[in-house]
């Protein structure tokens, strides 16, 4: 507030005894910032330190191009190259936002526990490894983030796109969503890149993952391979046992049984594997990629949709749209490896009738579904 009170008194005496013009640089526009009457908490609309605003710049993102011209520079100058799939990586992780871009080269380039060698090229498999460190590390940018996950204007945006389902939100709280950077300036609605993506659920999990144990050995056999259908029985029995205790707890309620999933699966996957996430409100659905090494270079990968069942919606249809939708992502994610969570959140349904697992097809894809 005094800051504020400075830049109203002194806009009257520029230029002999205050600069002409003042830039603040954050993550709001300033038109995002309230004052409240220090006795009612009231918001006073349109408070005067606003109404003195020249003009309002965002910060645009990097073009793939302008990505690919950074690295260069590094390359140019040190001899260190990035290999053509690590700069995929980089700009698909990224979508060219400048701080991650930045701080993932950087964390690629000099902050590594052992540098790499500079005759060796940058690999895809490094801008993963830097990628966990940037989002376990929770940089400024990073926390700062994931704090605006508490207000209501972002919850009314995120919340519907986490959950895959559709939103009551206004378009005002899709463009405040859109100035702090969370969903992409262009449509359709979406988290803005993959890293967000995979910031935002550890955050609203952070709770349950740090509960949770952690059981990768159970499912992996003697050559390092994953058996998806491990930890898929072992969460269908976790949920039942202890989804309204999770789904009670968690921050996004809506988005719960989603949630929930995920921290299952990262606390199966983390530390070898990963799981890359596609979100878009109103599909009904969201699309998980759990990537698993299986030596030699060599990853396997299995899709995991998630689908769920509310009041007034048909539980065959929603199986039968399910069906479609995972063997269009497996054939996108180039995968034969396909399972369909369906949730059934009707009242009065029993567990009996709930938790099922059957083989499915759909075309010439194999699909395993999973009833919870």
């Amino acid at each position: 507030m005094s800051a504020l009170r400075q830049l109203r008194t002194g806009y009257a005496h520029r230029p002999e005894a205050f600069p002409q013009s003042v830039i603040l640089c954050g993550v709001r526009d300033v038109r995002d910032y309230r004052i409240r009457a220090s006795s009612e908490r009231e918001v006073i609309a349109g408070g005067s330190a606003f109404n003195i605003k020249a003009e309002s710049l965002r910060l645009g993102d990097f073009t793939r191009a302008e990505v690919e011209t950074l690295l260069g520079q590094h390359t140019a100058e040190t001899g260190q190259e990035f290999a053509p799939p690590a700069v995929e990586a980089v700009w698909a992780q990224t979508r060219g936002q400048p701080w991650l871009v930045n701080a993932l080269a950087r964390q690629l380039c000099f902050k590594r526990e052992r540098p790499l060698p500079r005759g060796r090229p940058i690999s895809e498999r490094d801008v993963f490894e830097a990628r966990e460190t940037l989002i376990l590390r929770r940089d400024t940018h990073i926390d700062q983030l994931a704090d605006k996950l508490r207000e209501p204007r972002v919850r009314r945006v995120v919340e519907p796109l986490l959950g895959g389902d559709d939103g009551a939100h206004s378009e005002a709280d899709a463009d405040y969503a859109r100035d702090l950077g969370l969903v992409a300036a262009d449509p359709p609605l979406r988290i803005a890149n993959p890293i967000y993506a995979e910031v935002l659920p550890r955050v609203l999990t952070s709770v349950l993952q740090d509960e949770l144990p952690r059981r990768t050995a159970w499912y992996v056999g003697a050559d390092g391979a994953l058996d998806m259908d491990g930890p898929l029985s072992a969460f269908q029995e976790f949920f039942r046992g202890n989804s309204e205790h999770w789904i009670e707890r968690a921050r996004y309620r809506e988005a719960g049984p989603q949630l929930v999933l995920q921290a299952f699966l990262h606390r199966v996957v983390n530390g070898r594997g990963r799981i890359e996430r596609e979100y878009a409100l109103g599909s009904r659905r969201v699309d998980l990629l759990v990537v698993w090494p299986a030596g030699d270079g060599r990853e396997s990968r299995f899709v995991v949709e998630c689908k769920v069942v509310r009041e007034g919606r048909s539980h065959s249809r929603t199986v039968e749209n399910g069906l479609e939708q995972t063997a269009a992502y497996m054939d996108l994610s180039g995968t034969d490896a396909g399972h369909l969570i369906v949730f059934d959140m009707r009242a009065g349904r029993t567990w009996a009738d709930k938790v099922f697992r059957e083989e499915r097809t759909f075309g010439d894809a194999r699909i395993t579904v999973w009833g919870a």
